[in-house]
Formats: structure tokens, C-alpha cells, sequence
């Protein structure tokens, strides 16, 4: 279980890096190809609801995908009294391997087009709209991938997760950040897709508060969606790799 759990937190810190250079990797190139900031929009957003999928699809059948510690911490909580989902050794090497590599897929990003290595972002992202869009973004987030995995359709879940925060760039006010890790990572690039670190004050405790809603709608939707935490977001060592569709 050691070695495996450690597999777990090297998959998630890859996916996540990868998942950041994307993002950031993207906005450099949109800026750098043109001046219009909808297809600078555009183009930041088709690659990430390109690029995630097929990270999930990597990542998947080792880690689960989570690449978002409100994902995690999720999974951890619903599962705890069923015996699936996280362990708290798990999440306590989930959530650092998540962060580091979020930061490092930011200096990747910037390396990659000729940028120092770390360059503060000065971009101020602060307003109840924005905070009110992160909410909705990341419960809308949980929400899927837990309905998805409880419903028996995990196997859709890197295509429904790429399409939807590929919509959640245009839909939510903040472009639907919806995952700290990402954030703080964001913080490292002064570039389109940066974040200013005093605007992580207001949109982290904004996406714990989504991650709540998330829950609480569970609650309602899907009673029982810990039993599936071992298939968020795809089936992933030992769990099994399908199940029987249930509410």
C-alpha cells in the first residue's frame, strides 16, 4: 500500500503540472498570437477542455485524476464511513503533491516561452462576482464527478470534465478556476491566465465554499455517493472498473 499510495501522489503532482502548463502554456500563446481578448479566451479554453481529458485518461487508473484538492478532500469525506474513497494518509500526500506540481507546471509554462522562472503575478482577480463564480464552478464540479462515478458513468468523466470546465471559462465570472491547487500555482505567472496572490485571499475560501454546496447537494441527489468515491474520477488500482447504475 506504501508504494502504491506513493504512485498515487506522483500521478496526481504530473497530472497537475501538466494540467497548470496547459493553462498557462495556452495564455502565453494566445497573447503572443493576438490582441483580442475573446479569442485569447478562446484559445486558453479549448486547450484546457482539450488537455484534461486525456491527462485524466492518463493519470486515471493510478491516481484517480483528482488534480484539485477539493476533489480529494471530497472524496476523503464522502467515503470515510463506507471504507472507500482517500485514506487520510492519502489526502495528506495528495494535497502537497497537488500544490507542487500546480507551481511547477507554472514555471514550466514560463520557462517554455523564454519568461523567468517565476514571475509574480499582478493580476487582481478580487469581487464578490468573481468569489460567487468560483463557488458555483467548483460545486458544480463536485457535483459531476461524484454523480457521475455514483451513477455508474465514470467512464465518461474525462470527456464531461473537459467539456465542462471548457464551459465554465465562458459561463462563470471567474473563468472557473475551481481548484486551489491551480490557483496558487497561477500566482507564479504574470501572464493571462495569472492570479495576483493577495485575490488567492478571497478565491480559495470561495472554492472550499463550493466544495460545500457541492456536498450538500450530493446529499440530496445522491445519498450515498461515498460508496463510488473509489471512482472518482475514474476507476482507479483495485476499484472495480465499472458499476451497476444507481440514485
Amino acid at each position: 500500500m506504501g508504494a502504491a499510495t506513493w504512485r498515487r501522489a506522483v500521478a496526481e503532482f504530473i497530472g497537475t503540472l501538466l494540467l497548470v502548463a496547459i493553462v498557462v502554456g495556452s495564455g502565453i500563446m494566445a497573447t503572443q498570437l493576438s490582441d483580442d481578448i475573446g479569442i485569447q479566451l478562446l484559445a486558453n479554453s479549448t486547450a484546457t477542455a482539450l488537455g484534461l481529458p486525456v491527462l485524466i485518461l492518463m493519470c486515471g487508473p493510478v491516481s484517480g485524476a483528482h488534480f484539485n484538492p477539493v476533489v480529494s478532500l471530497a472524496d476523503w469525506w464522502l467515503g470515510r464511513r463506507s471504507g472507500h474513497g482517500l485514506t487520510p494518509r492519502q489526502l495528506s500526500l495528495y494535497v502537497p503533491a497537488q500544490v507542487s506540481g500546480a507551481i511547477g507546471g507554472a514555471v514550466l509554462a514560463n520557462l517554455m516561452f523564454g519568461l523567468p522562472a517565476v514571475t509574480w503575478s499582478q493580476h487582481e482577480r478580487a469581487a464578490t462576482g468573481l468569489w460567487l463564480g468560483e463557488v458555483v464552478a467548483t460545486a458544480g464540479l463536485i457535483l459531476l464527478v461524484f454523480a457521475l462515478a455514483r451513477s455508474g458513468r465514470a467512464n465518461v468523466a474525462p470527456a464531461a470534465v473537459g467539456a465542462y470546465i471548457g464551459a465554465a471559462y465562458w459561463f462563470t465570472s471567474s473563468t472557473s478556476f475551481a481548484n486551489p491547487a491551480v490557483s496558487i500555482g497561477r500566482a507564479f505567472t504574470d501572464t493571462f491566465a495569472g492570479i495576483a496572490p493577495a485575490s488567492l485571499v478571497g478565491f480559495i475560501p470561495a472554492q472550499i465554499l463550493g466544495l460545500l454546496v457541492g456536498v450538500a447537494l450530493l446529499a440530496v441527489l445522491y445519498p450515498h455517493a461515498g460508496e463510488a468515491a473509489d471512482l472518482v474520477t475514474v476507476p482507479h488500482d483495485t476499484a472495480a472498473s465499472s458499476s451497476t447504475p444507481v440514485t
